[in-house]
């Protein structure tokens, strides 16, 4: 019973990983975008010009940690998402709630 669960798990995570690439999220603060998909691959950052001046350094230097902190945590609400979808595909029919679904 096992076996054929866990028997095409490498095509299951191929098929995931696939649906995270699909996804894309994009964060923007004050004149930053970043934007990302499901996967953790970062596709993209744009930074306002003003930004390109020594004294605005710091400022440029805060908003980006801040813009892919929440880019991460978009990508990790997206990445729950298609786990439990995964579990939830693989078991039996009837069991798919066994793990709060």
């Amino acid at each position: 019973m096992f076996g054929d669960l866990m028997g095409n798990m490498e095509e299951k995570q191929n098929a995931m990983k696939e649906k995270l690439q699909s996804i894309e999220l994009e964060e923007k603060i004050e004149g930053i975008s970043i934007s990302g998909n499901g996967a953790r691959e970062i596709l993209d950052i744009e930074i306002d010009q003003e930004y390109f001046k020594p004294e605005k350094k710091e400022e440029l230097e805060d908003l980006l940690l801040t813009a892919f902190n929440n880019l991460l945590d978009k990508i990790a609400v997206e990445e729950a998402k298609a786990s439990q979808s995964m579990i939830s595909d693989m078991l039996p029919p009837g069991m798919e709630g066994l793990f709060g679904n």
